[in-house]
């Protein structure tokens, strides 16, 4: 499969079949197809059989380039207009590279973590600085789950959570959301089916831009009460930038969870780091196996986002850049209403379209000089969308892509041809 022999989709031979062919027991067999589902490369559909899976883990797949003159709102990452400049604050730092045995995590960037945490009042144990967000995400799940364990995921949610989940043997299980996030209802029905971990977006959820208020965010707490071994991860990839305040279902009573916030969308994408607090045992799971692999994230780095963190105009700046995402968000989902249709896009940097064929309408935006994002890695069960990047989407330009969305979307006209 991962050499590519087997298509995605192919089905694969029964159960008795494949070992009279291998010459095995029929339960040798099974246990293979077993291992294969765990690891995310095969699907069991009942007595429809078992076939590839459309979404292997770890098969990586270079975007084909885009026509000369497109617009790219299919990359979700932030308008560089809007991050800090980075040669008038490096070309004036004085960088101490670390040695071993130095400590490895800048004490001031711990200190402006646990200040920025404790804003939001999520109040936990040591805070670790990790390579981004998706890698905190990871170094947690490593830390406390094991293969075949059972993951709550937002559906439509962030692919390469899901590719990650499979990629680890680990057992997705789609929960709807709308605007505010995951609904309390189909929450609680999955944990009495048995949860062993839930991933959130608290805020900017990739792709729709669902973001919590206070009212879902007491309602979810309520709901996930009665489990506290559930572990709890919300990955706030967006930070300040988001466009909504930071609610949290942490707090007394959890025993295990964890809190990831990147600085990628608002300080820089290249720069790799995050930082991530918890409860006692999982941060220290998280340092203790980070200090057996990486070691440590640079410290170059580190003291460099201390610096842009701390130059007076960098605070500015993070408060323009909410408020210009919003405006542009805001500006696509009023124009596309205007026109009937439905769109998605409370914070972040994405807004999320539902359509009835995702390919129809990314070929023919694309004919317009619009590249947006199919839906369809984003979904487990959840109906066909676009996912449309408002980062670099100048407000002006929202009316003529909603022109053209609904050019794209409207009925045609049957006709019959020999």
């Amino acid at each position: 499969m991962l050499r590519g022999e087997l298509a995605p989709g192919e089905r694969l031979p029964a159960v008795r079949v494949l070992a009279a062919r291998l010459r095995v027991s029929a339960a040798t067999a099974a246990s293979a197809y077993r291992y294969l589902k765990i690891r995310g490369l095969v699907v069991a559909e009942g007595r429809g059989g078992t076939s590839v899976s459309q979404q292997p883990p770890l098969a990586t797949r270079l975007a084909p380039p885009l026509p000369v003159g497109a617009r790219n709102l299919a990359e979700g990452g932030p308008d560089p207009r809007l991050l800090p400049a980075l040669d008038s604050v490096v070309a004036h730092l004085r960088l101490h590279p670390r040695m071993y045995g130095e400590p490895y995590n800048d004490a001031r960037l711990l200190e402006l973590a646990q200040r920025m945490f404790a804003v939001d009042g999520i109040v936990g144990g040591p805070i670790a600085i990790v390579g981004g967000a998706l890698d905190g995400v990871e170094r947690v799940l490593r830390a406390r789950l094991r293969v075949g364990d059972r993951v709550g995921v937002e559906d439509p949610g962030y692919h390469l959570v899901f590719d990650l989940l499979k990629a680890l043997g680990l057992s997705a299980v789609p929960i709807g959301l709308d605007g505010f996030g995951l609904l309390p209802g189909q929450l609680g029905q999955a944990l009495k089916r048995g949860l062993d971990a839930l991933i959130l977006t608290p805020r900017a959820q990739n792709p729709t831009g669902a973001a919590l208020d206070r009212a879902r965010a007491d309602e979810l707490r309520r709901v996930i009460r009665a489990y506290p071994e559930l572990l709890l991860i919300e990955d706030d990839h967006a930070g300040p930038i988001a466009g909504t305040p930071a609610f949290t279902l942490t707090g007394p009573g959890r025993a295990r969870w964890a809190v990831v916030r990147s600085l990628s969308k608002w300080l820089g994408p290249d720069l790799r780091v995050a930082f991530l607090t918890g409860d006692e045992l999982t941060s220290g799971r998280v340092e203790g196996w980070q200090r057996l692999g990486t070691g440590w994230v640079s410290n170059l780095l580190q003291q460099i986002v201390v610096a842009l963190w701390s130059t007076g105009g960098t605070v500015s700046l993070i408060g323009k850049a909410a408020k210009t995402y919003q405006a542009r968000r805001d500006a696509l989902v009023r124009e596309l209403a205007c026109l009937g249709i439905e769109a998605y896009g409370r914070s972040g940097l994405n807004v999320w379209v539902p359509v009835a064929e995702e390919v129809v309408v990314v070929r023919s935006l694309l004919e317009a000089g619009w590249a947006v994002a199919a839906g369809e890695r984003f979904r487990i069960r959840s109906t066909p969308a676009v996912r449309v990047s408002i980062g670099n989407l100048q407000a002006f330009e929202a009316r003529r892509l909603a022109a053209d969305f609904a050019r794209c979307l409207a009925p045609r006209r049957a006709v019959y041809s020999a």
